[in-house]
């Protein structure tokens, strides 16, 4: 399995760093592989100061060795070994208009002193988070999302999409980060789900991303914006900001597994602002992201 689904998420990279740099038309990935000296590695590409995308990251990486101390009091466990592959993205655009977009897929298995696999899950999902309410967009989206759960399961898209809202959500902000998508996680086999099973689920939902964002891009790429939208996204980037360096799992792990610091701070957007006790004007569209952001609702 762990061949099988690294072999994926290569090709996957691929795929979608080609369809980033056809949309932007400008700006192309730089690659850069690097070795992580306790086992393993991965393939990060970086995109910055493009057309359409400012700055942006499509990452691949498989690691393996003894699982950490940390990350064995958190699965409560003793010493094991690992291994961990995935591919995680996060693009910021330029355009205030054009929303920010974050998404992961990976395995995971855990071994015994012999060698044999004793645990193995899959999680991951994919989220927006504009910072101008189209309503069209998020249905999009979602619909997008929820279109791929359904071929596997009528169950899997509400269940994934409630997980997605509570699991971005700045608690300390008291709002989401975005307006979510798909979150998952420990999905282990099952009487009815095989591991197999779970890969097509989850392949599925990987296949699905660049048709669930790149018609938003395309469709709100040129619009006109002025300096006071620009500065309202950069506000709404801190947020982002505060969300991956405060609660975010992935970035957390990456931090306690002695992960390459270059690949996992590629989320952070080149331009932000902290303004103090900032509050936009009432009955303003930045009001009305914030309304919706305070209250998740449904999409579909």
């Amino acid at each position: 399995m762990k061949d099988q689904f690294y072999a994926y998420i290569q090709q996957l990279q691929d795929q979608i760093c080609k369809g980033l740099e056809t949309m932007d038309g400008k700006a192309v990935f730089k690659e850069d592989l690097w070795e992580r000296p306790e086992g393993g590695g991965g393939r990060t590409r970086v995109i910055e100061n493009g057309a359409v995308f400012e700055k942006g990251g499509v990452n691949i990486s498989a690691v393996h060795g003894k699982l950490p101390d940390t990350m064995q009091k958190m699965f409560g466990v003793g010493e094991a070994d690992f291994f961990a592959c995935g591919l995680s993205l996060v693009i910021h655009p330029k355009n205030p208009f054009v929303p920010t977009v974050h998404a992961n897929w990976r395995y995971f298995e855990m071994y015994d002193e012999k060698g044999n696999i004793i645990n193995q899950w899959f999680g991951g999902g994919q989220d927006l988070t504009p910072y101008y309410l189209f309503e069209e967009d998020a249905q999009h989206f979602h619909q997008t999302c929820k279109t791929a759960c359904d071929k596997h399961n009528p169950a899997f898209y509400p269940l994934y999409k409630k997980k997605c809202d509570e699991y971005f959500w700045n608690a300390h902000r008291n709002e989401a980060r975005g307006l979510g998508g798909l979150f998952f996680d420990y999905l282990k086999e099952t009487e009815d789900m095989k591991m197999q099973d779970w890969y097509n689920f989850v392949t599925e939902v990987g296949n699905s991303f660049l048709a669930a964002y790149l018609p938003i891009v395309e469709k709100r790429k040129e619009l006109s914006y002025t300096e006071a939208n620009r500065t309202w996204q950069e506000i709404r980037r801190g947020r982002y900001v505060e969300f991956n360096l405060v609660h975010d799992k992935g970035t957390l792990f990456g931090l306690k597994t002695n992960g390459r610091i270059e690949s996992i701070l590629m989320s952070l957007p080149p331009h932000v602002q902290w303004v103090y006790d900032h509050q936009p004007e009432v009955g303003s569209d930045e009001e009305r992201l914030l309304i919706v952001l305070a209250n998740p609702i449904e999409w579909v």
